[in-house]
């Protein structure tokens, strides 16, 4: 059986990458699509997209929004455009290089035969995979899982991962919606939502590697988000339990 896979890859100001990602992702083995997210990028990616889009037809598709409107909006409307056109797997990933292309077709292998719904490509499951970060920022991201876990017992040891496949289940059961974060807890909230609706996940160990070319898109309100957002995710759960989207798509 052939699986249709969409990779999504949200942009903002990514001029010096776009290229090479996307024919890094194109001439991988599986046929995988690629969806990239322009959120009106002024160094003009989305642009270098749209003339690349002949050389691969039907499977390099571009979604052009008017300024940045933050990651998990860009995510939602990703994953809502997928499960319209019938995608079996869809993926997240950065545009930077941190996460190494050849690493979909293991997250496509974890979850492929149904075991699992939703693979996580962890830089901590086999200790500390990440290269080229300040030591500050590896225990600050490390830590920030050891604390997700410790607030809402999520059993997953990188809980801000953002290199991701899910089975369209998994996607179509969450109400997309009502998913609140747009910076980096989104990635807290997506894989805590999943969990609590009984969704099975497996991390998959991965090499971070930091972005070499362009800029970072950390801030410290990012991370405000993120730390406060964990808290209110276990209060919601513990009032508000969560339930299956039974409409079964969006």
């Amino acid at each position: 059986m052939t699986h249709r896979k969409l990779v999504i890859i949200p942009t903002y100001n990514e001029l010096e990458n776009i290229s090479d990602m996307v024919h890094t992702v194109m001439n991988l083995e599986g046929n995988f699509e690629l969806l990239i997210i322009d959120d009106g990028s002024p160094d003009g990616t989305g642009s270098i997209v749209e003339s690349l889009q002949s050389d691969f037809q039907n499977r390099l598709h571009l979604m052009e929004r008017k300024g940045k409107l933050g990651l998990g909006t860009a995510y939602i409307a990703g994953f809502k455009w997928a499960l319209e056109k019938g995608y079996d797997f869809i993926f997240e990933m950065d545009c930077d290089f941190s996460h190494d292309p050849k690493d979909l077709i293991r997250l496509y292998e974890a979850v492929k035969d149904g075991t699992y719904d939703l693979a996580i490509g962890s830089r901590y499951i086999t200790g500390v995979n990440v290269v080229n970060w300040p030591i500050g920022r590896v225990l600050m991201s490390y830590f920030a899982s050891v604390y997700v876990k410790f607030i809402t017992g999520l059993p997953i040891k990188d809980a801000t991962a953002g290199f991701k496949c899910y089975h369209k289940s998994v996607l179509q059961g969450i109400h997309l919606d009502e998913i609140k974060f747009i910076g980096y807890a989104f990635q807290i909230e997506m894989k805590f939502t999943a969990w609590k609706l009984g969704f099975k996940l497996i991390e998959v160990p991965i090499i971070f590697t930091d972005r070499t070319r362009g800029q970072s898109k950390m801030s410290p309100k990012i991370f405000k988000e993120a730390v406060l957002g964990v808290i209110w995710m276990k209060i919601k759960s513990i009032f508000s339990p969560y339930q299956l989207n039974r409409n079964g798509s969006i």
